[in-house]
């Protein structure tokens, strides 16, 4: 009897992606596998890619998407065939004590789809049916498949603890910054300045509710001679160390720091530890979703966060080793990959 196969983008190794025949995931006990409709490229794509993430290789990448449950696994009850879903591609054990605190994402046993084991940039990808959420027929498959990022900016929000009135600055206009925009705006800032290279990402960013736009070139002069005092709140979505050290010096007194964006493993920045101290600082970090994805399905559910305008370019399978290779189109916002 033949084995049931599909098609698979395969990261081998830094700067070695095909797309490869590879088995068909068959679900286990509590477990369904579902056929990928659409699957979103993240920046941790890209850092898979190059080698500097954490992943293991060979492996699968892909950890945004949604699709149609294609088959179910032993005790799987309220799912069936042909149910239109998304899915945390979150993996962990519920039992360590981070499990047990509310800090799913630190879990002693973290494994993550996508990350560390066989992702969605595939036919097929198999999923604890726990991690699986029904999407309402009017929700698109593109919109469904960007609950994750959108569960990472509701974890990212949850740490971050927006105050009515702050004053916020955000340097980086990407699909994630964007979608920081919109939450930092619901919050109740009251002035949400946004920094970027990119003046058409800068008017989307004003659509969506930033209250001001700064060219990247323009930002020390600028933030300097109109925000003397620093902000309440600044947030990084950009991952760059040059970028990170900058947005550092416009924390104000008792303000907080909010690390979003991912650096690569091996970076490094200068920081005054006197002034954390002497300014009261505040900094945080935002690794990835900590029980955050059924919010994150409602806030895109109900349109509170615009994801769709979001998605700027899509592409075959067959495509993402090209498009993973060559550096960011300047108009890209988000990818996402067409399975069905």
């Amino acid at each position: 009897m033949n084995e049931r196969t599909m098609r698979a983008l395969v990261v081998r190794g830094p700067h070695q992606a095909a797309v490869e025949s590879v088995p068909y995931p068959e679900p286990g006990p509590g477990e369904v596998t579902i056929r990928v409709a659409r699957c979103g490229i993240c920046g941790t794509d890209y850092h898979i890619f190059e080698g500097d993430f954490l992943s293991p290789y060979p492996i699968i990448p892909g950890h945004e998407f949604s699709g149609v449950i294609d088959a179910v696994g032993p005790g799987v009850t309220g799912f069936a065939p042909g149910d239109r879903v998304t899915a945390d591609p979150t993996l962990y054990c519920g039992h360590c004590e981070y499990c047990l605190t509310h800090r799913v994402n630190h879990c002693k046993n973290w494994a993550a789809l996508g990350n560390t084991t066989a992702g969605a940039m595939a036919e097929f990808v198999k999923v604890p049916v726990r991690n699986v959420v029904k999407i309402p027929d009017d929700m698109s498959f593109a919109a469904a498949a960007f609950v994750e990022p959108v569960a990472c900016v509701v974890h990212g929000m949850n740490r971050l603890q927006v105050q009515a009135g702050d004053q916020a600055l955000l340097f980086g206009t990407g699909a994630m910054g964007l979608q920081l925009v919109q939450a930092i705006a619901h919050a109740g800032a009251s002035e949400l300045v946004v920094v970027d290279v990119a003046p058409e990402k800068l008017d989307l960013a004003l659509r969506m509710g930033a209250t001001r736009g700064v060219l990247a070139q323009e930002a020390p002069e600028v933030l300097r001679r109109d925000y003397p005092d620093g902000f309440d709140i600044v947030v990084d979505v950009t991952g760059i160390p040059s970028v990170i050290e900058q947005a550092l010096s416009y924390v104000g007194r008792a303000g907080k720091y909010l690390q979003f964006g991912v650096a690569p493993r091996t970076a490094e920045i200068r920081l005054n530890p006197f002034e954390v101290y002497n300014k009261d600082w505040a900094i945080l970090g935002s690794m990835a979703v900590n029980n955050t994805f059924l919010p994150a399905f409602h806030w895109v559910r109900t349109g509170r966060i615009q994801v769709e305008p979001l998605v700027t370019h899509t592409v075959r399978l067959e495509e993402v080793p090209a498009l993973l290779a060559q550096p960011k189109p300047a108009d890209m916002l988000k990818a996402q990959v067409v399975l069905m």
